[in-house]
Formats: C-alpha cells, structure tokens, sequence
C-alpha cells in the first residue's frame, strides 16, 4: 500500500517548472487581456448602462465572478492535471479533460471573453464589448488554427475521443452526468 501510495505522489505530482510558469505567465496574459484593455478602453468609469438598463450591471457581476471562479480551476486544472502551462510554448503533457473541460472545450478563452464582457457591462462601454467580440474571434481563430491540430498531434485517437464528446464552445452535460 505505501509503495502504490508513494508511485502515485511522484508519477502525479506537477513539475515544479508548470507550477512557477503558470504563477508568472497567467498574471502577465490576463493581467494584459482581461485587466489592461479593458482599462484602457473604459478608464473603469462607470457610464450610463448600455440600453439604459441598469439590470445589465447585475448580469456583469455575475459574468465577472463566474469568469473568475473559471479561470483559475482551468490555471489549476493545468498544473495539476496536466503538467503544464496555459502557454504555447510549455503545454500540458497529458490531456486535461477533468473539471471545466468536461463540459466544453476551452473553459479558459470562454471564462476571458465573459469577464471581457462583464467589464463592459459593468462600465457601459461598448469599446470594451467589442473587443470581447474581436477577442473571441482571436480565441475561435487560435483554437481552430493551431490549438486543436496540435492536440490532436499530440494526443491522437485521446484527442479525438474528447473532441466528439465534448463542445469547442457551447457547454452542455457530459453523457451519463444528470
């Protein structure tokens, strides 16, 4: 039992260079794309809500802290599941499909483009909205360019089992899940 016990801290225990990569790059690439556009864009005034709906601000807390809670399982799930980093350059090593990704594919480009969304609906700017929407493009082209032919690379007929059951973008139940 205690040799099992042993194997499976060593064989599941993240690499050290994925815990510190995510502590150092997360903070710089949301700190840029999900705080410092957003600011640039809005000044983080507070306008008039958009459609002078003031129910709209509610909709943006609620976007924003789902965002948050989103994001950093996905930041966790890849350190710890996968033994990587959100970055191109240092990806996981083995396949994340646990938490978040067993609803949908990409939790962590939809949790950006809500808290992206949610900053303009807070703020009533619709600068901010728009480049939810051209983020969100930027993410599909990613995604659909480089993110998924790599996977599929690297994890073959994995990838492509978790790429049939699970939705690029709109989430839903996994099967046997009620």
């Amino acid at each position: 039992m205690e040799e099992r016990a042993s194997a499976y801290v060593m064989g599941n225990r993240p690499p050290m260079w994925s815990v510190v990569g995510t502590l150092i790059s997360a903070p710089l690439f949301m700190g840029a794309v999900i705080a410092y556009v957003p600011y640039a864009l809005s000044g983080w005034r507070f306008a008039p809500p958009l459609l002078g709906v003031e129910f709209t601000r509610w909709i943006a807390v609620g976007l924003i802290a789902i965002a948050a809670l989103v994001l950093l399982e996905f930041l966790v799930r890849f350190v710890a599941e996968g033994h990587g980093t959100p970055l191109p350059v240092a990806p996981p090593t083995r396949l994340v499909v646990g938490g978040a990704f067993r609803f949908v594919r990409n939790p962590g480009y939809i949790g950006a483009v809500s808290a992206i969304a949610g900053q303009g609906l807070l703020f009533g700017s619709a600068p901010v909205l728009i480049y939810a929407a051209v983020m969100a493009l930027a993410f599909h082209l990613f995604v659909i360019g480089y993110e998924e032919p790599t996977l599929r690379r690297t994890f073959g007929t994995d990838y492509e089992a978790y790429f049939r059951r699970v939705r690029r973008w709109v989430p839903r139940r996994p099967n046997g899940m009620r």
